[in-house]
């Protein structure tokens, strides 16, 4: 029988615990601050990161791993495994899916299969935990790969809001007018993934009116009574989110909402006080 090897990058933020509970290789991307590059997950923690970003007052850059760190993580599953899924954040938004792909086909002793979540943070994880339940319940990689894209075509949900602009502005997200004009009428942009990219699903002016609007999309998902795997994601904010997840547990008996966080890597795009709510049906 073939064994397969779960594989993802570190926007997962899949808790240490859990990565070894379900035997899940992590590869890092980076955030660098100035010319000092720090691996995620690793060597910088986001709760270490946003202490470095208020004290330093700068935004770092972001990276991709390598196709060397992919292809070093291979060899070394090659070992024990002949089979390799690699789960990455969506190609739309980092060049991790290609490097994870190019690095596949430099390795030997193992198939290298790289699966596009099309999506990031805990979303992403959902696919990786579905995926290394399976590795250790004897599925092979064919049996895998068709639960993940069933997964994928029957809808992954996840919508986002942020405190502040001015990271949407910096990467590319709004021009310089629209930053503006957000500003000063307080737009909260409710954001959301489409066609891999991250895109503007509604602008509204208040943040408790953003925070309804993705309640009120949640609603529709989950009244229907469909079991749901639902995630909460927080950045500076984790009793907010604590809060919102505690009352739509009460609310729904349907509903299997994990608390999570938004990273180094992708809080460099969303800020401080970004929130995001995302779900699929079982």
């Amino acid at each position: 029988m073939k064994t397969v090897a779960i594989v993802t990058d570190s926007t997962a933020y899949i808790p240490e615990s859990m990565l070894t509970e379900y035997e899940i290789t992590m590869v890092p991307l980076s955030v660098i601050f100035d010319n000092e590059s720090y691996l995620e997950e690793k060597e910088i923690q986001a709760d270490d990161f946003f202490e470095k970003v208020k004290k330093e007052n700068i935004l770092p850059k972001t990276s991709q791993p390598s196709i060397g760190s992919f292809v070093e993580t291979y060899e070394a599953l090659a070992r024990t495994h002949d089979e390799i899924i690699t789960i990455t954040l969506s190609s739309g938004i980092s060049g991790t899916y290609q490097s994870a792909n190019s690095a596949g086909d430099m390795i030997e002793g193992a198939d290298v299969y790289v699966f596009d979540s099309e999506i990031s943070c805990m979303m992403q994880g959902f696919y990786v935990l579905e995926a290394a339940r399976m590795a250790q319940d004897g599925f092979g990689s064919k049996e895998i790969l068709s639960r993940l894209q069933k997964i994928k075509s029957q809808g992954t949900n996840a919508y986002f809001l942020v405190d502040d602009l001015s990271h949407l502005h910096r990467g590319g997200r709004l021009n310089a007018a629209q930053l503006v004009v957000g500003s000063l009428l307080q737009i909260k942009p409710v954001l959301t993934f489409e066609d891999k990219q991250i895109v503007p699903y509604e602008k509204i002016r208040t943040r408790k009116k953003a925070l309804n609007k993705i309640m009120t999309l949640f609603d529709a998902a989950a009244k229907g009574g469909d079991l749901i795997n639902a995630t909460l994601i927080y950045s500076t904010n984790k009793e907010e989110a604590e809060n919102l997840k505690a009352e739509l547990e009460e609310k729904y008996t349907n509903v299997n909402i994990i608390l999570s966080y938004f990273g180094p890597v992708i809080a460099t795009h969303l800020g401080g006080g970004a929130l995001g709510l995302g779900w699929y049906r079982v």
